[in-house]
C-alpha cells in the first residue's frame, strides 16, 4: 500500500515530473486508477471533467487520499478541439470563452490546480491566419486579470490537423511560441504535446530545446496510433532525456490510448524519465 498524504515521501528528484490524463483510464473504477499512479510513483493526474459535479467531488476526494496532484484542468467546453462559443481565434467567442475560463478557475481552486488547458478552437474559413493570430493574443490578454489574480497559467495546446484534427487551427510549435511571446505574461505557455508535434513537423528534441522557455506543460504518446512508449517509432528515452536536462521543473503527461489496462505502461514511463547522476550532463 502506498503511504498517504503527508507520509508519502517526496517526490524522486531525479525524474521528471509524472502525469497521467484520466482518459487513460478506460473503464478501470477511478478508485483503483488512482491508487495504482500512486504507487507507481506518478504526480498528478490531468483532464477529468470539472463540469461533472458527482465525478469531479470523486476525484477531489481520491486526489487527497491517494496525496495526488491535479495537474490540468481544460477551460473550453468539449465534446470536440473545436471549442465552439469559446474559442481563441474568433472576437465573437471572446466573452464566451472569458466566462468558461472563469468557471474552470473557481474549479481549479476548489483542487489546488494552477495549470489551464486552453484549445484554439479550428481555423475560420476566409478569414487570414495573421488575423487569427492576433484574435488569440487579444482573447488571452483579456484573460490576463483573471489568472494573474487567481495565480494561474493557462498553457495553450497544439494539436496535429493532419490526422486527428483537421482544421485546429494551432498546428506548429512556432506558430505557439509566437502567440506565448507575443502574449508577454508568464501566466500565458505553450502545452506542447510530443504526439501532435511528431506527426505534424518532427524533428523533436531540437523544437523541444528550441522552445523551451515558452513551454508550461508536455503531453506525449507514440507515433502511429497514439499508444503508449514503444508502441510505435519515437525514443522517449533520449526525448525526456533531452527535456530533462533543461531542467525542467514541471510536468509530462501520459495522455494516449493504453493497448492494455495493466499499469505496466505507467511502470515503463517512469523508468524512462528516471535518470542518474551518470545520465545528467
Amino acid at each position: 500500500m502506498i503511504k498517504l498524504n503527508s507520509e508519502r515521501p517526496p517526490r524522486v528528484r531525479n525524474r521528471l515530473g509524472l502525469s497521467v490524463a484520466a482518459r487513460n483510464f478506460g473503464d478501470v473504477p477511478i478508485r483503483t486508477s488512482l491508487e495504482r499512479i500512486a504507487e507507481i510513483g506518478f504526480d498528478t493526474c490531468d483532464n477529468f471533467d470539472w463540469r461533472d459535479a458527482p465525478l469531479f467531488a470523486e476525484y477531489k476526494a481520491l486526489l487527497q487520499e491517494f496525496d495526488l496532484g491535479a495537474g490540468v484542468l481544460v477551460v473550453n467546453k468539449k465534446p470536440d478541439v473545436n471549442a465552439l462559443g469559446c474559442s481563441l481565434v474568433s472576437p465573437d467567442d471572446r466573452e464566451g470563452f472569458l466566462e468558461e475560463l472563469r468557471l474552470c478557475i473557481q474549479a481549479a481552486n476548489a483542487v489546488n490546480c494552477t495549470r489551464l488547458e486552453v484549445l484554439t478552437g479550428n481555423c475560420l474559413s476566409g478569414v487570414p491566419r495573421k488575423t487569427q493570430m492576433d484574435n488569440c493574443v487579444a482573447t488571452l490578454r483579456a484573460a490576463m486579470p483573471m489568472l494573474e489574480a487567481n495565480r494561474m497559467t493557462a498553457i495553450v495546446e497544439l494539436l496535429n490537423s493532419n490526422v486527428d484534427h483537421p482544421g485546429y487551427f494551432l498546428n506548429t510549435v512556432e506558430d505557439g511560441v509566437e502567440i506565448v511571446q507575443r502574449t508577454g505574461s508568464p501566466h500565458v505557455k505553450l502545452l506542447l504535446d510530443i504526439y501532435h508535434v511528431q506527426v505534424m513537423q518532427g524533428n523533436l528534441i531540437q523544437r523541444i530545446r528550441d522552445s523551451f522557455q515558452e513551454v508550461g506543460q508536455y503531453h506525449f504518446a507514440d507515433v502511429p496510433g497514439r499508444h503508449e512508449p514503444g508502441t510505435g517509432e519515437i525514443n522517449f528515452r533520449n526525448v525526456f532525456r533531452a527535456i530533462y536536462d533543461l531542467k525542467y521543473d514541471g510536468f509530462i503527461t501520459a495522455e494516449y490510448h493504453p493497448t492494455d489496462f495493466t499499469f505496466r505502461d505507467l511502470e515503463f514511463v517512469r523508468d524512462l524519465a528516471t535518470f542518474s547522476e551518470e545520465d545528467s550532463v
